[in-house]
């Protein structure tokens, strides 16, 4: 009795572990797909002249897509000088006041703010940005996506500064050093790789967001640098390429989708890879 009664917990076991495994390709299956799907319909357009030329104008072959990777660039600058000193403060408030009522509201706000959808975030960016000035603008598109990037900032900085060892800070205390010196010169420097992770999270997040761009930067098929006018980027070139009637305009769309997946995958590995090396190091 005891040994049938082993062996179906054995089976049991073993059918449970196969379910799981199971499960867990199909969950990864379709990421392989979308990959293999775009790197087989994009890589084909890459080239030299593919990432340095402008926009074609209509009804005419060929064109590229630098003032898209120009414009994201920009973009991501001015979101990351917008969104990295707010959130690094926030995050350093939170792990240093963990009780309170003000605490307790800051953290349901970055909370709620992680799951506000970008489209409306764009409407908001509109409202406060495009509105008054009467443009669309990059300085627009980046408090849209400053604003997209802030909660991972700040839950990341909080979640890295507390597993710093309070002794460390108490340390550093007892000899003198001032509470902001101590912060900025002891426990930031300290977790600055979790830190840095986060951003680079976040930069990924926003990498590939179109809604609140359309509201914001709208795109140029121009190289344009200047903030206060509109700016292209990488997700406004693929949706215009992508919503176009003409064929060569799709295979254009598949080759800026190929950049912008590439670039979206590097961030994330090298966050990850900064992720695991800072756990190690505590």
């Amino acid at each position: 009795m005891k040994e049938s009664s082993l062996r179906r917990r054995i089976f049991a076991d073993r059918a449970f572990q196969a379910l799981v495994a199971l499960l867990s390709f199909c969950a990864i299956l379709p990421m392989f797909f979308i990959l293999f799907f775009i790197t087989k319909n994009g890589i084909a357009v890459i080239n030299w002249n593919f990432l340095t030329r402008l926009p074609a104008p209509v009804g005419e072959t060929g064109g590229g897509i630098a003032n898209g990777i120009i414009g994201s660039g920009l973009l991501i600058v001015l979101s990351s000088v917008i969104a990295v000193p707010v959130g690094v403060l926030t995050g350093i408030y939170l792990a240093e006041h963990r009780k309170g009522k003000f605490a307790y509201l800051s953290r349901l706000s970055v909370e709620i703010l992680m799951g506000i959808p970008s489209i409306v975030i764009g409407i908001i960016a509109y409202i406060w940005v495009v509105m008054p000035t009467g443009s669309f603008s990059a300085i627009s598109g980046g408090v849209a996506l400053g604003i997209m990037m802030l909660p991972v900032i700040v839950m990341s900085t909080e979640e890295t500064l507390k597993l710093i060892p309070d002794s460390l800070k108490e340390a550093s205390l007892a000899l003198g050093v001032s509470y902001p010196r101590t912060i900025l010169k002891v426990i930031l420097p300290a977790g600055l790789n979790g830190i840095v992770t986060g951003v680079l999270l976040s930069v990924a997040r926003v990498t590939g967001e179109t809604a609140p761009l359309l509201f914001t930067a709208f795109g140029s098929p121009f190289m344009a640098v200047n903030i206060l006018k509109p700016v292209s980027a990488l997700p406004l070139t693929v949706f215009n390429y992508a919503t176009s009637p003409y064929p060569e305009w799709h295979a254009l769309a598949w080759g800026a989708s190929f950049v912008l997946l590439v670039f979206v995958l590097a961030l994330n590995l090298t966050a990850k890879l900064g992720l695991r090396k800072w756990k190690v190091q505590f």
